[in-house]
């Protein structure tokens, strides 16, 4: 499946790229904001095109379409766990964190969706937020020592 795809199938629920960035850049702190946006667009489609983002985002779909529930009941937990999955999958351990903010807050697009996309969704930007920002190019003069 190719990025295009998924999106097409997002979109058609009212999910759209510039709704996930906007939603994303909601809790940014920071600076630069459109720097940020610039940044985090082709990160979002690079992870669009991923076959296990696709494959979570599908079951997120394709659960709303096919497993209805009323609201979003305190006992339902796959819905988490899908957007948990996908922000560890793409941003780590530390995504999760991200998650759990994003899922709190409902920023944006968050708050108009139902169970299983919301976090999906939340989970999708949670992990490519995280992604952005996570550390790179460190070099050992850069790491703590360890007797220090």
């Amino acid at each position: 499946m190719k990025a295009g795809e998924i999106l097409r199938r997002l979109e058609s629920k009212g999910i759209t790229l510039k709704k996930m960035l906007d939603t994303a850049l909601e809790l940014y702190i920071g600076e630069d904001v459109e720097r940020i946006r610039e940044k985090l667009k082709p990160l979002m489609l690079h992870y669009l095109k991923d076959v296990n983002v696709q494959a979570l985002f599908m079951a997120a779909l394709l659960l709303e379409e096919n497993f209805k529930v009323k609201g979003d009941p305190v006992n339902l937990v796959a819905d988490e766990l899908i957007g948990i999955n996908i922000a560890e999958y793409i941003g780590g351990k530390i995504a999760l964190f991200n998650f759990f903010y994003y899922d709190t807050k409902k920023p944006g697009i968050l708050k108009e969706l139902p169970p299983f996309l919301d976090d999906a969704v939340g989970g999708f930007i949670a992990g490519c937020m995280t992604k952005l920002f996570e550390p790179m190019n460190f070099d050992s003069a850069e790491t703590p020592s360890g007797g220090r």
